[in-house]
């Protein structure tokens, strides 16, 4: 029997509601929250994105100059409502899109027992996408998926080109019938 692991991305007011926020990621909260009460507290890993006030001296600053995710701000924040029902959850602090800890913490476990490994979360094309191709990379052998229905992009048509580039790299792409687009 595979242990599954749920990994929440980034749920946070500043790509929600907030700096980057948007309408399609408001939508999902709902799914998100749904899913996380699928898994056991144990079987949850959350990330958040997480920069310092010198965020636009940085390479991504350079190329997205909206502030966001500082560190103690509320935009740094997962939404109370995630937040809440991750409880305890073990969260993943990471200063760029793909978290090489979250990928030592989960080849770490496979060790122990093998694994299968959920993603939901913000934004698909950009964090979800980066985080599925580097656990894909650290462990070929897992199988991955993708909730589509749980995760919102920076657009509707790049959530959809992140979704076929995760398929093309054999990451399972699920919920899409009732998915938001």
């Amino acid at each position: 029997i595979l242990r599954r692991i749920l990994i929440v991305i980034d749920m946070q007011h500043d790509f929600i509601d907030g700096a980057l926020g948007t309408e399609q990621a408001m939508q999902i909260v709902p799914n998100v929250l749904q899913k996380i009460q699928e898994y056991a507290p144990e079987n949850r890993i959350a990330t958040r994105d997480t920069h310092g006030p010198d965020y636009l001296q940085t390479s991504e600053g350079q190329h997205l100059p909206v502030p966001h995710c500082i560190r103690g701000t509320k935009g740094w924040e997962i939404v109370p409502e995630i937040s809440a029902a991750l409880g305890d959850t073990r969260i993943l602090d990471k200063p760029s899109f793909g978290s090489p800890a979250l990928a030592h913490v989960l080849a770490e476990e496979n060790k122990k027992e093998p694994l299968e490994l959920e993603l939901v979360g913000l934004c698909t094309d950009i964090c979800v996408v980066s985080n599925a191709l580097l656990l894909k990379a650290a462990l070929p052998e897992t199988r991955i998926l993708v909730d589509a229905s749980c995760c919102a992009g920076v657009t509707p048509d790049t959530h959809q080109a992140a979704l076929t580039t995760m398929k093309m790299c054999q990451i399972e792409i699920c919920g899409l019938d009732n998915g938001k687009d």
